[in-house]
């Protein structure tokens, strides 16, 4: 693992601007300790002593800004840190061998990014913004040293580690076992639990991603995910103005990955029709 420098601010603010996609924030008053997050009951363990928490702070480096649209890294790129996303929305994907673009995730404020580079020391997908964002840098090897000495850091990381498994097999299975329709219902209400558990509206958001990308990350045509909102809207389980986004019949999109909602039979007859 690389030694972090004596100054790992200058020093990554060197190697990102090169890539002229990161923006770094002035100044070490601009720099927000974790004690004093509004995101730290997503990203910290419970239970910590003040004491504690003040020695997390340390391993924030600095903050990085990251337009919309640009990267905040790259395949290829090597591993130095873990990206807490204390404002935004990202995707990662990767450049399948026929050129085209896979998404494998979308993350929100409160999450982690970068754990795709651990095994092998670089990143094997690209992370990019779909909002102007902000991200805490979190540098590997000290997380790894502090782990080591307050256990319950430790353990709430491998917490997170074994979330990033779950869900690759939740994704895995959506895509084997699942409807086109199924496959919707199951990424909205995903949307929709996460939002809550920031403390928004289970049933009002804006959607970040295009249909395009939305349909990359379910395995659907870009036209099948358009024919899937508008049965959606038809159907009454949800009202769509451009990106915006209202879930009217939260439990009848529950229902219908229980198979036993009258929307699925109704696409159904009208596929067969």
């Amino acid at each position: 693992m690389t030694q972090i420098k004596p100054d790992p601010e200058h020093e990554h603010e060197h190697e990102h601007c090169a890539h002229g996609n990161v923006l770094p924030l002035a100044g070490r008053a601009m720099k927000v300790a974790c004690s004093q997050c509004n995101l730290k009951e997503l990203c910290l363990p419970l239970g910590l002593s003040d004491s504690e928490i003040q020695r997390l702070d340390t391993l924030v480096s600095n903050r990085r800004k990251v337009k919309r649209g640009q990267h905040l890294y790259r395949a290829g790129d090597g591993f130095e840190a873990l990206y807490a996303i204390k404002t935004g929305f990202f995707k990662t994907d990767v450049l399948m061998e026929d050129g085209r673009e896979q998404v494998t995730g979308f993350q929100m404020a409160g999450e982690l990014l970068g754990m795709d580079g651990i095994s092998v020391e670089s990143h094997t997908c690209n992370a990019v913004a779909l909002e102007d964002s902000e991200v805490c840098v979190i540098q590997f090897s000290q997380l790894e040293l502090l782990s080591s000495e307050i256990r319950s850091l430790q353990r709430h990381f491998h917490q997170v580690m074994s979330r990033e498994i779950v869900r690759d097999q939740g994704v895995m299975m959506l895509l084997g076992t699942m409807r086109a329709e199924e496959r919707l219902a199951a990424f909205l209400l995903n949307l929709s639990q996460r939002f809550t558990a920031r403390g928004y509206s289970a049933a009002e958001f804006h959607l970040r991603t295009t249909r395009e990308e939305i349909g990359s990350y379910l395995g659907l045509k870009l036209e099948t995910v358009s024919r899937a909102f508008s049965r959606f809207q038809e159907e009454g389980y949800i009202s769509v103005q451009q990106k915006h986004v209202r879930i009217l019949d939260i439990d009848g999109l529950h229902q219908m990955l229980h198979h036993k909602s009258p929307t699925t039979t109704t696409i159904t007859r009208k596929s067969q029709g």
